[in-house]
């Protein structure tokens, strides 16, 4: 059975960071394209950065493109997104989310993700 879990939200200062985690167990790790989501009460869930387990490009939506990085701990099936220069329009609930496929040719195509965490909170205060 996939399980992802995300850890790391919190609340922050406007300007500050944070670094989300995102452990991901039951499946072949590097089979897997894996995506931060996230959700804004009263907006709709928005694709924020993929990339595959297996290495290679990393993508990011253009809201965040200068203040992400997605990066993984291979070795401890770890998914990572560091957030910087945190904004109050940064609040939502975030989201990993992975899609078993060989290669990463529809780690951008987001409605097509298969397994979700429960989500982890950022809240930044001004």
């Amino acid at each position: 059975q996939v399980q992802l879990v995300e850890s790391g939200g919190g609340t922050v200062e406007s300007g500050g960071s944070l670094r989300l985690s995102c452990l991901v167990s039951g499946t072949s790790y590097s089979d897997n394209c894996l995506a931060w989501f996230r959700q804004a009460p009263g907006k709709e869930r928005e694709g924020v950065a993929a990339f595959h387990l297996a290495g290679g490009n990393t993508y990011y939506a253009d809201s965040l493109k200068a203040r992400a990085h997605i990066s993984q701990d291979y070795y401890n099936h770890t998914a990572f997104l560091r957030l910087n220069s945190l904004q109050a329009e940064d609040t939502a609930m975030y989201y990993c989310a992975a899609l078993p496929q060989k290669t990463n040719s529809w780690c951008t195509t987001y409605e097509k993700y298969t397994y979700w965490g429960r989500g982890t909170q950022v809240t930044v205060s001004s």
